[in-house]
C-alpha cells in the first residue's frame, strides 16, 4: 500500500517510463523505474531493449555514483531474482543498499510470484505494494505477459474495421477500405507493438497480404500466423515469400494434407497442428501452441468466421473498433463476428472498460473484456 502523495507521484512516473519499452522488449515485459531520496528523484529508468539492462538496473546508473543508501526505487514491476539474459534485478537493489522498494505490480510467472520481494525483505529492504488504480495501471502495461503466465495462451486484440450499419465487408467480401488512412496507419502501429498477427486462410487467399508493419519508426516485425484448417495456404503466397525473414506460422488440423503440410514446411513455414472437437476447442489448442513459441500477445485481423471461433472460444480479451461513415446494407453483407455466439443477452459478454476517440474520419471505439 502506497504511505504518501509522494509515492503516487513517483510511482506513477515509474508506469509512464515503462511505457517507452512498448513494442521493444518483447517477450519481456516493459518496466519502468525511479531512484528517489525524500522528495528528490536521483534517476529514471526503463526496459529499453529485449537482452538489454532492465528498468531498476537503468535507474540505478542514472544517479551517476551518488550514494543511495536508504534511498527509495519506485518500480512498476516487482523485479526479477532470476538469471536469464542479464542478471537479477534484486542483486543490483542490494548491491546499491537501496532501502525501501515500491512496487506496482507482481510479476505471475512460476521463476517470480513474489520471490524477489522475499528476499530484498529478508535481507531489510522495506517492500510496499500499490493497490487500487495504480496497481490496475501497473498490470494493464503487461496485459500478454500476464495471461501467458498464467495461462500459457497469448493477449488476443481483435481488431476490426466497420461501417455505422455494423458491416465489415459488403456481401461479396469487399471491404477496402472501410476505415480511413489514418486508421489503417494505427492498425499497423498495433502490428508492431505485439508478437503476432492473425488472420484466416479467406483473408489469405483473398487479399495475399503481408501482415507486417509498413510505418516509420517500426523497431520489429510480428509472427504472421494464418488459420487454415485444409493447408490451402498457397506456396508463392507473399506470406510462405517472406519466411527467410520472419516467422510464418500456419494452424491446419488433423485433416489437412500431409502433402500440402509437408510443402509448406518445407517452404519454411512452421505448421501447427490443432487439435479439438470444434472450432473453438482448436482455436485454444493452437494459441496454447503460440503461447510456446513466446507470443504473449497477438492481433486479430479476421475474418469474421475466424473472430467468431475466437469469441465462442472466450480467447478475445480487448476489441478495437473503427467505425466508419458509411452505410452498407444488405441482409448478407459480414459482420464482425461470426460463430455461435450466445442465445440470450444476459449472456452477452460485458466489457469492463468503454473509450471512444477520434481518428482520421472514423471513431475508435476501444473495449477491454478481462483483465489479468
Amino acid at each position: 500500500m502506497l504511505r504518501t502523495q509522494t509515492d503516487h507521484i513517483f510511482l506513477t512516473r515509474a508506469i509512464e517510463l515503462a511505457q517507452r519499452g512498448r513494442g521493444r522488449v518483447q517477450p519481456n515485459p516493459v518496466v519502468g523505474a525511479v531512484v528517489v531520496r525524500g522528495d528528490e528523484m536521483l534517476g529514471e529508468g526503463w526496459h529499453d531493449d529485449f537482452g538489454g539492462p532492465h528498468a531498476e538496473v537503468q535507474a540505478i546508473a542514472a544517479c551517476d555514483g551518488a550514494d543511495l543508501t536508504g534511498a527509495t526505487i519506485y518500480v512498476s514491476l516487482e523485479p526479477c531474482c532470476h538469471h536469464g539474459r542479464t542478471p537479477p534485478c534484486t542483486d543490483a537493489i542490494l548491491a546499491a543498499r537501496l532501502g525501501r522498494v515500491v512496487v506496482g505490480s507482481d510479476d505471475p510467472t512460476e521463476k517470480a510470484a513474489g520471490r524477489g520481494l522475499g528476499i530484498l525483505r529478508d535481507e531489510g529492504v522495506d517492500v510496499d505494494i500499490a493497490d487500487g488504480e495504480l496497481a490496475a495501471r501497473a498490470r494493464l502495461l503487461n496485459q500478454g505477459f500476464r495471461k501467458r503466465a498464467r495461462t500459457g495462451r497469448p493477449w488476443v486484440l481483435f481488431k476490426a474495421a466497420m461501417t455505422l450499419d455494423g458491416k465489415v465487408a459488403t456481401a461479396n467480401g469487399d471491404s477496402k477500405w472501410i476505415s480511413s488512412e489514418r486508421s489503417r496507419e494505427l492498425a499497423h502501429r498495433w502490428r508492431s507493438s505485439v508478437d503476432a498477427v492473425v488472420v484466416g486462410i479467406g483473408t489469405a487467399l483473398a487479399d495475399d497480404p503481408q501482415l507486417t508493419a509498413r510505418v516509420d519508426g517500426v523497431t520489429r516485425q510480428p509472427r504472421r500466423v494464418v488459420f487454415d484448417s485444409l493447408a490451402r495456404l498457397p506456396l508463392d503466397s507473399q506470406l510462405v515469400a517472406g519466411t527467410g525473414e520472419l516467422p510464418l506460422s500456419v494452424v491446419v488440423s488433423r485433416a489437412a494434407p500431409r502433402q500440402a503440410t509437408d510443402a509448406l514446411e518445407m517452404a519454411g513455414v512452421d505448421v501447427l497442428v490443432a487439435t479439438g472437437e470444434n472450432e473453438p476447442a482448436r482455436v485454444r489448442s493452437a494459441l496454447g501452441q503460440l503461447g510456446d513459441r513466446d507470443v504473449h500477445a497477438l492481433l486479430l485481423e479476421g475474418g469474421p468466421h475466424l473472430a467468431g471461433a475466437f469469441f465462442d472460444a472466450g480467447e478475445i480479451d480487448e476489441v478495437r473498433l473503427f467505425l466508419a461513415p458509411l452505410l452498407l446494407g444488405g441482409r448478407t453483407a459480414r459482420d464482425p463476428l461470426e460463430g455461435e455466439g450466445v442465445e440470450r443477452i444476459c449472456e452477452a459478454l460485458r466489457a469492463l472498460t468503454l473509450d471512444c476517440e477520434r481518428s482520421g474520419e472514423d471513431v475508435l471505439v476501444s473495449a477491454r473484456l478481462k483483465e489479468w
